[in-house]
């Protein structure tokens, strides 16, 4: 089985384009029950910096070519322009770096791993993740939790939601007094809504389609939760609009948000849309009283704060660096496992046979003593010609390589080369973080 990604990312793709690959969860798992076709694997990482396919498959250049046809065709001919592919060993780096938050766009921040985990277990779910990604994944979560545990990149980290909250009190020197209103009542307004409150803001409302989840919200968070229909009322009044809906077209319009410019007076409005796709048409920002940031705008802004953890993720680098490396040598190892109990199987059938021979040839004419030494003496040979290559098959660094030698090793032996294992019951990995 080799491995791939393909996909696009906040480092390669403007925000115009991952909107149009930020499909609903039906089509994701339309899309995965296309790709993952036994014996293939696959998962799909969607968040609004990043939509990217991991598959493990025999034949890679097939699911290559269907999975750019997907791509292609969900995100028009443009999307090809901005896709980057990883195979082999190069795919699992990204993936383990994807994990650990040292591609993201705000380094180090905790809430990718939770979206990867809930990637994970939805492949799992459609039956498209099984034996092979199962283990990558676990070893992929398993870096990113000695990443953070052994270095301080987390620490220094602000997220998303925090660095718009940020940028707004940047705008309005401090949000004391000032009335902000969360659009959206998912995790990353829950996010906001906690930096919102650590910032000073005290005339907290929310509002979404689904009233409940808006007054479950507020009551946990300590805001006023208001009726999605009383939204541009609450326009009138708010300083600030924070936006991350699940919304396929903009909420907000020049139109409709200019129509409440009078009554505001035209007093400054702070829009940050945390959404992909944007909850904000890009053209609101024309509108002079009207500050409006989306999610590009704020990279630009955490762009700015990111020496404090370059240090840091050097050092998470290398800890990534290891953990792939001990990945792929300990898949090796399974690979050549079923080649060598194989091969000992053989070895020691032989010698057995020829102790047997050469015994009867004797007769009565040896002791039990000699003829244990015998017996002792064929396992000793057997031993001594299988222990290098047995020796070589376990400490094969790259991934190809253990398969190369375990495939040679069974072609000059004679033996049935087992394939490696590609079953179901991998490590019980539980998701607990989050959605972007």
């Amino acid at each position: 089985m080799e491995f791939l990604c393909i996909g696009l990312s906040h480092r390669t793709a403007p925000l115009g384009v991952r909107e149009r690959l930020a499909l609903p969860e039906a089509r994701q798992v339309e899309l995965l029950q296309r790709l993952a076709q036994s014996p293939n694997e696959a998962f799909l990482v969607s968040t609004c910096n990043r939509v990217e396919l991991y598959m493990a498959a025999p034949d890679m250049n097939r699911v290559r070519e269907s999975a750019r046809e997907e791509l292609q065709q969900l995100g028009g001919p443009e999307a090809l322009e901005h896709l980057y592919e990883h195979r082999g060993e190069d795919a699992l780096v990204h993936l383990f770096r994807v994990a650990a938050s040292l591609d993201s766009m705000v380094l180090g921040e905790a809430q990718i791993l939770g979206q990867v985990k809930e990637s994970f277990e939805k492949g799992q779910g459609v039956g498209a993740v099984r034996g092979e990604l199962t283990r990558v994944c676990a070893a992929a979560f398993g870096c990113a939790k000695r990443v953070r545990t052994e270095t301080a990149i987390g620490r220094a980290a602000t997220s998303m939601a925090s660095a718009a909250v940020a940028l707004a009190s940047k705008v309005f020197d401090g949000l004391k007094d000032k009335t902000v209103l969360l659009v959206g009542a998912g995790e990353m307004a829950e996010l906001a809504a906690r930096h919102l409150k650590q910032a000073g803001a005290t005339k907290l409302l929310v509002a979404n389609r689904t009233l409940a989840r808006a007054e479950a919200l507020a009551a946990e968070v300590g805001a006023t939760a208001r009726p999605y229909e009383e939204l541009f009322t609450l326009l009138t009044a708010a300083d600030v609009v924070v936006c991350s809906t699940a919304s396929p077209v903009p909420i907000f319009t020049k139109e409709n948000v200019g129509a409440v410019g009078k009554a505001r007076k035209h007093r400054t409005l702070f829009m940050v849309d945390l959404a992909v796709p944007r909850d904000i048409a890009p053209e609101v920002g024309e509108l002079h009283w009207v500050h409006a940031y989306d999610v590009d705008d704020i990279q630009k802004f955490v762009a700015e704060n990111a020496a404090a953890r370059a240090e840091e993720a050097q050092k998470a680098g290398v800890l990534v660096a290891q953990e792939v490396a001990r990945f792929v040598r300990d898949r090796a190892v399974r690979n050549g496992v079923p080649v060598l109990a194989q091969l000992r199987q053989r070895g020691e059938a032989i010698a057995r046979a020829e102790v047997e021979r050469t015994l009867a040839a004797i007769g009565d004419g040896l002791t039990d003593k000699q003829r244990k030494s015998v017996e002792a003496m064929a396992r000793a040979i057997v031993n001594k010609l299988l222990h290098e290559p047995t020796a070589r098959l376990r400490s094969v660094g790259p991934e190809h390589e253990g398969n190369r030698l375990a495939g040679a090793a069974a072609e000059l032996f004679g033996l049935e080369e087992a394939a490696p294992p590609t079953g179901t019951n991998g490590p019980n990995v539980v998701a607990n973080g989050g959605k972007g």
